[in-house]
Parts: structure tokens; sequence; C-alpha cells
């Protein structure tokens, strides 16, 4: 079954689209495709920013940028009449950011110096994912405040699960308004009413497992943090919604392989579930179909002949090579193709393989090229 072809040209040129998010399981391209659509989006005229989430910083390094931070930085080289900005999630300095936009200065001073709250927005489980929706919401609002944007492409962090992107704020608030966090914070509120036998004996044994200081560390971090938690969980929701409305368009990212597209088809039932836009399907690094056509049966049998009368024949060891090649395509068709049978109604480009890696803008540019052509049949 052929899959519906992926016009990414009309998704990119069309002015309703205001974010995209390519989404996917770590490896398969994520990274190279935010860049490479950002860039075609540009030099066919939107004012386009890319947030990524790279730890390898390659973008920067394609993009001739010396670094990226939490600030959008133009990117030079761009042949067209739009723009482009580039820009890498900070995950503390957004976190502090929230918190600095929040509450009081004294108050954000003491969140900002607690022990606890330094750990939670550093390493804390989920913290990445929810930081980058909440610098796609300040990048939008930012952008229709200020008209310096018109389309936000959205490189999603690398996990082991597909659904860490979307979970990750009901996670956090989930946290920080959960049982323990709550037990935590009952003797700041009212320790005379409050600080019955049970909880005494409960902090008690809190305390021989985290140590006192770590536990008071806690205790004033909950209690400081305690005014803002609506507000984390409003922006949450406010997201999560923009996620959902009509200009966002999610396209999931795969490389050609058994785990990457069950990964994918994944998260496509997952993003139809949750009532996210979804455009389509990325299949990143196919193997680019021989220019002969000639089958691999038959190329193994012309070799076979040709070994038999020179046994160091090159021709014959070029034919075997043509044949391992026309079986990865046949290979990664049928793997397309049960994709295809199980998702009839999802759009697919199919992006083959290039020779080198990408590291520069030209290398982005061919990238966009191929994801807008198609030269793969899906």
């Amino acid at each position: 079954m052929r899959a519906p072809r992926l016009d990414v040209d009309a998704l990119l040129d069309d002015p309703t689209t205001g974010i995209i998010v390519c989404c996917g399981s770590g490896g398969v391209g994520k990274t190279t495709t935010s860049a490479a659509l950002a860039l075609r989006a540009a030099e066919r005229g939107r004012k386009v920013v890319v947030l990524t989430i790279d730890p390898a910083r390659r973008l920067a390094q394609s993009m001739g940028i010396e670094r990226l931070d939490n600030t959008p930085r133009p990117v030079s080289g761009v042949q067209g009449p739009g723009s482009l900005d580039a820009m890498m999630l900070d995950m503390k300095r957004t976190f502090d950011e929230v918190v600095e936009s929040q509450a009081s200065p004294e108050k954000a001073k003491q969140i900002l110096e607690n022990p606890f709250y330094i750990a939670l927005s550093s390493s804390f489980a989920g913290t990445q994912e929810y930081m980058a929706m909440e610098k796609l919401g300040q990048v939008h609002r930012q952008a229709r405040a200020e008209g310096t944007h018109d389309l936000i492409v959205v490189d999603t962090p690398p996990s082991r699960s597909a659904l860490d992107f979307l979970d990750a704020p009901e996670r956090l608030s989930s946290f920080l308004d959960g049982r323990f966090i709550r037990l935590l914070l009952a003797p700041a509120r009212g320790p005379a009413r409050l600080m019955t036998a049970g909880l005494s004996v409960v902090t008690g044994a809190l305390t021989k497992v985290l140590g006192a200081q770590v536990l008071r560390d806690m205790q004033t971090f909950v209690a400081a943090f305690d005014t803002l938690f609506g507000g984390f969980r409003q922006r949450a929701d406010t997201t999560f919604a923009l996620l959902q409305a009509d200009g966002t368009a999610f396209l999931v990212v795969a490389a050609p392989e058994p785990d990457a597209l069950r990964e994918a088809d994944y998260f496509v039932d997952r993003l139809t579930d949750d009532g996210m836009p979804l455009a389509g399907l990325v299949v990143n690094r196919a193997t680019p179909k021989p220019f002969a056509d000639l089958s691999a049966e038959e190329a193994i049998a012309v070799a076979d002949r040709l070994r038999e009368r020179d046994p160091a024949s090159l021709t014959a060891g070029m034919l075997r090579l043509h044949a391992d090649r026309v079986r990865m395509v046949e290979r990664e068709a049928r793997l397309r193709e049960r994709f295809a049978v199980a998702h009839p109604r999802v759009p697919t480009a199919v992006v083959p393989a290039m020779a080198t890696d990408v590291h520069d803008l030209t290398g982005l540019r061919e990238i966009g090229r191929l994801l807008a052509a198609d030269l793969v049949d899906p």
C-alpha cells in the first residue's frame, strides 16, 4: 500500500502554519530535519525561528553560529526573502526565567539559591521536556506580540519514550502537587495545627533517610515555590492547548528500521488520541534506489557466471553490492508499507541517505530539497 505523499512545501508556505514540532525517538535525525525545514521555510519567505534541544550542538555548527543559547541568534547565508533565527534550550536558564517572572525579587532570590531547586532545575526527570514546552510558549508569545517570527520549528528532546515530551508538564505538575510535597509543605503552613504525632513520625523517618539539611532545603523550597505552582500548571495547560490548536503541525521523524518505525507507530497513535494535529511522517536516511533496473536475483546470477570465468572479477563484486542494495531497498519499502497499512491517512516523505554528514547550510539546503522532492517512492 502506498502512503499519501507529504507535501512539505505546502505545509511550509501555508501562512496559517505557525508551529511545526518534529518528534520521534532518539537518533533518527530530528535535529537535522528541524533545521532543514526551518532553512527551507526561511528561503521561501517565512520569518522562522528554530528551537533545538540538541546536546551535540550540531545545529550551531551547521548554521555557522559560534554558539546557541536561550536567545534567538540570526543565521547568515539565507538565500531568499525570509529570515532565520536559531536557539538552543538552556533548561536551567528557562526555569530561572519562569521563577523570576512569577515571583517578587526577594522570593525569586530565595528560590534560585535553594539547593533543592538547583537540583530540580538542572537534572530532575522531565524538567528538560517541560522547559522545552515552556520555552515554546515564551517564543510564541513574543512572536505574536512583536511580530518577530511567523513560524516556529521545534526539535523535541531526545528521550527513551515518545511520551516524554507530551507527558512532562503533567508529570512535573503532579510531582509538585503530590502528597510527598504537600507533606513537606504542611509544617511550613501551620506547625501548631498540622504537626501531629503521625506527621512527626513521617518527617523523622525522612530526616533519617535524607538528612536534616536536605529535608530543610526541600521544605524551604516547597514553601517558597507554593505560591508559583498555580502559574506553572496554568502555563503548562496553555502550551498544551497551543500544541492542539489549528496552526500547529506535528511531524513524526523515523528511520527505516523496525524499532524506529514501531516507535513512530506508537507516537502517531498517541498524537491522535490526544487530538494533536499530525501533519505526517518523515522517514530519514532511506537507502537510495540503484540506478540499474536489475533485480537482486538477476544480479547474483550474473555475478556467479562472471566469477566462474574470473574469480577476481570486479564486475561480479559490484553486482553483488547492487543485489545487497536492492534487497535493502525492498526491506525498507516493506517496513514503510506495513506502517502505511496501519496508518493509511498519514502522509509520508522519504529522504534518501546522504553520502556525507550534514555540517553546513549547503547540506541543510539539500536535505530540505530532498524532503520536498520526495525522490524515494514510499
